[in-house]
């Protein structure tokens, strides 16, 4: 079982972790419930603060085994939280006795605000209700990190990865979801976000409402109306904006593929971009006709298709990656 290095743990209780180092905390943390117990006690160590005394040792053996009824309580759990904290530079300060690794060090901190960070497992949708109300669905490995309260004045969240907001309205405290690269402001609205690290691309697309989207080194600042998706070059810093199909962006969040008044192209254009196949319609296929419905995203495409032989007359042949569609006239 490895061990985590001292000076990320130093790091991590004093709030300086990076992004990089405070995943590499959370993955250590759910190694082992011996790892979790250990992180507990330190940060019980900085609230009881100097431990000097017997009695103190004492104690903290109290607070350790209550900790560990309480992993033990969280583990089936499939959303993993580990615990922040903010510390505050100029404030009232206490000091404190922090062992590691057999030698002491000394911290000077005050707990500002506890704040919470989640991340989704791999190939996971996690559903999470911030202390507002606001749903969040994070995808595949994001990670969101926001206060366990929010503000008398905001409402502030951090994204890594892509996520799907319904957002509780209050109009007197904007809701903002903040990344690396842009910065989305609401006020109550459905919108899907998207910033990985690793893409060339940060975007947010907007669904319901009204979103206002900006780059953080001041590249642009934009308001979004519904079926707009507006997007922020990592390398050039260019803000564009494009007409979409908002609802497919987010159809990850819960499988379902919505169509309005949608006809053949549109429909198997998207099961296109879901399936990562090419679908050649055949010249008797009617394109004036149009479907309003939800498909259910399913694991195979054939599985897709025969639910919509049920509202279109249709034939279909697979051929490798290849899908011929022609129309069922009988």
């Amino acid at each position: 079982m490895r061990n985590l290095s001292e000076d990320i743990l130093k790091k991590y209780l004093m709030g300086e972790c990076s992004e990089e180092q405070l995943t590499e905390v959370n993955a250590w943390v759910q190694e082992s419930d011996e790892h979790a117990c250990q992180l507990f006690r330190m940060e019980e160590i900085y609230q009881l603060g100097k431990v000097n005394s017997y009695a103190d040792k004492l104690r903290m053996d109290v607070a350790e085994k209550r900790l560990y009824k309480r992993i033990k309580q969280e583990s089936d759990k499939q959303l993993k939280t580990i615990r922040m904290y903010r510390w505050m530079k100029y404030a009232a300060i206490i000091t404190v006795i922090l062992l590691l690794g057999g030698g002491a060090g000394y911290w000077f901190y005050q707990n500002e605000t506890e704040m919470l960070v989640v991340t989704a497992n791999k190939g996971i949708v996690e559903e999470i209700t911030l202390p507002d109300g606001t749903q969040v669905w994070l995808n595949n490995s994001a990670i969101l990190k926001y206060p366990s309260k929010f503000s008398d004045t905001e409402r502030n969240v951090y994204l890594e990865g892509e996520a799907f907001f319904k957002v509780t309205k209050n109009h007197q405290y904007p809701f903002t979801v903040e990344s690396d690269v842009m910065k989305v402001r609401v006020l109550g609205t459905v919108f899907n976000f998207k910033c990985d690290k690793q893409g060339r691309v940060a975007e947010a697309t907007l669904i319901e409402g009204e979103i206002e989207v900006k780059g953080k080194q001041n590249e642009g600042h934009i308001i979004l109306a519904p079926g707009q998706r507006a997007e922020l070059n990592r390398s050039t810093g260019r803000l564009t904006v494009k007409q979409v199909e908002a609802r497919l962006d987010a159809v990850w969040h819960d499988d379902l593929i919505p169509f309005e008044q949608a006809d053949i192209f549109t429909i198997t254009k998207a099961l296109e971009r879901f399936y990562d196949v090419k679908i050649i319609l055949s010249p008797d296929i009617r394109s004036d006709k149009t479907y309003s419905g939800v498909l259910k995203k399913k694991s195979n495409i054939e599985s897709v298709l025969k639910s919509l032989q049920n509202s279109i007359p249709i034939n279909y042949k697979i051929v490798g990656n290849n899908i011929f569609i022609s129309s069922d006239n009988k």
